[in-house]
């Protein structure tokens, strides 16, 4: 008895395993969309930079100036720009490898499974919530300080504020109004909300270069001088951490992914898009947080409204109320980006089954996902009615961190795994006329077959291809050690191991870095032994080779960047505030609940794998039913289809030659046994 209560829990487990780790199936025509693909590269790019160019500039600059970092606030730019700008090339790479809604909810589905894509989107909605409330609450604070405080001091009057930890001293209305007004605005589809991002983030850019050119006119040298406390007055901890505060601020990069669906070309223009706009953004925030410490002292920073105050106290005040009408006009079109994001990840979980499936229907007339649009625009605005912005803030940076983590890992991923199960489609150019759109489509087909039947293609290509995930040659040497496993699974587990050791780096950075700067012995031999481990991993997937046939895109130096993005990103989320972490945690156990109550059991996945067709040629289909009596003829011979290791239960894969072996087959061969 004991042992069939293990066996049914082995089963439980089994399924429950395969379950977590099944991957999303890139469709064959990856074009092919209810949304409007009407979005060229100029139209993208703006998103990106309007996504980014917001709150960040003129609400987070004076913050991180103040209570950070000082004039190294510069310094912690120029390392959120450099970490954003890793994460970036692999957001491009995989936009153009799947150009579809959901951004990395969707990457991480294809590659590490649904179990991880699913936290990655969760935490990708809770992000963008947090990002519309935040900017909304930044939106209201600068009108109100335009208005000299009226609108703050009138609500204290009326509702006498509320006096609990972690919330806003009153109850923003301006804010909730936001909220509602700019979430109606984008019910009108996506090409009138592109024109009037490009206008708004236009005006911005030119108020950003005002602020530049009038900022070092008036510069002072003497404010990064010691009697102000030098250019590092906080220190390189303070740098650190205002880095990590700072990444909210490149947030909006991935609105560009999230756009792919609605993209002509996909396949040029996320890349080109997402370069340009973080280019573009990371210099105007190094420019911009240079002149604002350069013309006032940092004590005299007004963290609710930093730049106009600091052009008011030159008395200049016709740049106060330029610059204000530009923060505006930034902080509009940053919360049209989060608003802009936040439904379509809804639409791409859903269509997964992932989310309720409600969530996954699109307008006929606007081509939007209404009611996604009501739920979040609702929802972002009663974060926005009763939230700090700094507790906002905070608590945004580590699901984005996270998100960030994870892409540059299914980079790695995919860049090793054998070409039969990544199904790389080459993404074709939108047709240039409806005449040509029945002939493009035939190519297009015809193009599709032959890159994967074709037997002429070029002799690198088919290498590659046979070697895709195994050792390179100059390795063989280590085929004893990792060539008797499935290609592409050793990257994999040394990519998770590599995640882990990045962990313990950043924590014993962070706890014991007075024992390291010292230089005690038994911190020096910890600290070393942990980085040669995670030397190691990354060694191990360097000596593999890669599959990069079909992608136009590619990130360069792979497995070093994503690797080195990976560390950055761990390092800055370690630097995060302890409550910020339980918060995160208790949002992952709310998305745990939803996902096994309801997404691994509605998941589309699931459903494919659960007709007859898919089950005669899946191990799964081998193992003996509950209750089924086809075991007792078989005189108690264990079915060999049913076994995992434990490397493949870790990995999520087992081997292929099980795999592909049908019921059919199975039953032949149980029968010559006899025989």
């Amino acid at each position: 008895m004991p042992s069939s209560r293990r066996a049914i829990l082995g089963h439980i487990l089994s399924g429950l395993c395969t379950k977590m780790n099944r991957t999303k199936s890139v469709p064959t025509d990856v074009m092919e969309t209810p949304l409007n693909r009407c979005l060229n590269t100029f139209d993208i790019a703006l998103l990106g930079i309007g996504h980014m160019v917001g709150a960040g500039i003129y609400v987070l600059t004076g913050t991180v100036a103040k209570e950070m970092a000082g004039p190294g606030i510069i310094l912690s730019f120029v390392l959120a720009g450099f970490i954003s700008m890793m994460a970036a090339l692999c957001y491009a790479e995989f936009g153009t490898r799947v150009p579809k809604a959901g951004s990395a909810y969707v990457y991480t589905y294809i590659s590490m499974g649904e179990f991880w894509a699913f936290v990655i989107g969760w935490n990708i909605l809770l992000e963008h919530m947090l990002g519309a409330a935040s900017v909304a609450r930044a939106w209201s604070g600068y009108v109100d300080s335009m208005l000299g405080g009226w609108i703050g001091n009138t609500t204290l009057e009326l509702t006498g504020g509320i006096h609990q930890p972690g919330l806003a001293q009153y109850p923003d209305i301006l804010a909730f109004l936001v909220c509602i007004v700019y979430a109606a605005a984008l019910a009108g589809g996506v090409k009138a909300t592109a024109m009037f991002n490009s206008l708004l983030t236009l005006v911005n850019i030119a108020v950003m270069v005002l602020v530049i050119s009038v900022g070092f006119w008036y510069a002072d040298t003497n404010n990064w001088s010691e009697a102000e406390g030098g250019f590092l007055p906080y220190g390189v901890g303070g740098v650190i951490a205002g880095a990590a505060t700072c990444f909210y601020a490149f947030v909006g990069f991935d609105s560009i992914a999230t756009s792919g669906e609605e993209a002509k070309n996909p396949s040029v223009s996320i890349p080109i898009a997402t370069v340009i706009s973080l280019f573009v953004v990371t210099i105007g925030y190094i420019l911009v947080s240079a002149a604002l410490t350069l013309m006032i002292p940092i004590s005299e920073i007004n963290p609710a409204a930093s730049l106009p105050e600091a052009f008011g106290q030159l008395n200049l005040s016709w740049a106060k109320y330029l610059i204000s009408i530009g923060a505006l006009c930034g902080m509009t079109t940053t919360l049209l980006g989060s608003l802009f994001a936040l439904p379509r990840c809804m639409y791409a979980m859903a269509s997964d089954g992932l989310l309720f499936s409600c969530f996954g229907k699109v307008n006929a007339v606007t081509q939007v996902p209404l009611l996604n649009l009501v739920v979040s625009g609702l929802l972002s605005a009663c974060l926005a009615l009763v939230f700090d912005l700094a507790k906002l803030v905070e608590f945004m940076s580590i699901g984005t961190l996270l998100a960030y983590t994870i892409v540059s890992a299914s980079v790695i991923i995919l860049r090793y795994r054998p070409i039969e199960r990544i199904h790389t489609i080459r993404v074709p150019a939108m047709p240039t006329s409806p005449d040509d759109d029945d002939d493009d489509e035939d190519e297009d087909e015809d193009a599709a077959s032959l890159s994967s039947m074709d037997t002429s293609s070029p002799t690198s290509e088919m290498i590659e291809e046979v070697l895709a995930g195994r050792l390179k040659t100059q390795f063989r040497c280590l085929e004893p050690l990792l060539g008797r496993f499935e290609p592409g699974s050793v990257v994999s587990v040394a990519v998770m191991l590599y995640i882990g050791l990045c962990f313990a780096i950043c924590v014993e950075l962070k706890v014991s870095w007075t024992q390291l700067y010292t230089g005690t012995w038994w911190a020096l031999l910890i600290y070393g032994f942990i980085i040669f481990a995670a030397s190691t991993c990354v060694a191990v997937m360097a000596v593999h080779n890669q599959n990069t046939r079909g992608l136009i895109f590619k990130v360069p130096l792979v497995p070093f960047v994503p690797a080195l993005g990976i560390f950055c990103n761990i390092l800055l989320m370690v630097h995060l505030d302890a409550v910020t972490w339980v918060r995160f945690f208790v949002w992952v156990c709310i998305g745990m609940v939803v996902y096994f109550l309801y997404g691994i059991r509605n998941s589309r996945e699931g459903e494919v794998c659960s007709s007859y067709s898919i089950l005669m040629t899946t191990s799964e289909a081998g193992k003996v039913p509950w209750g089924s009596f086809k075991g007792a003829s078989s005189g108690g011979k264990k079915n060999s289809t049913g076994k995992h290791t434990i490397f493949e239960r870790f990995t999520g894969r087992s081997r292929q030659s099980e795999d592909k072996k049908s019921i059919v087959e199975e039953s032949e061969n149980e029968a010559s046994g006899y025989s």
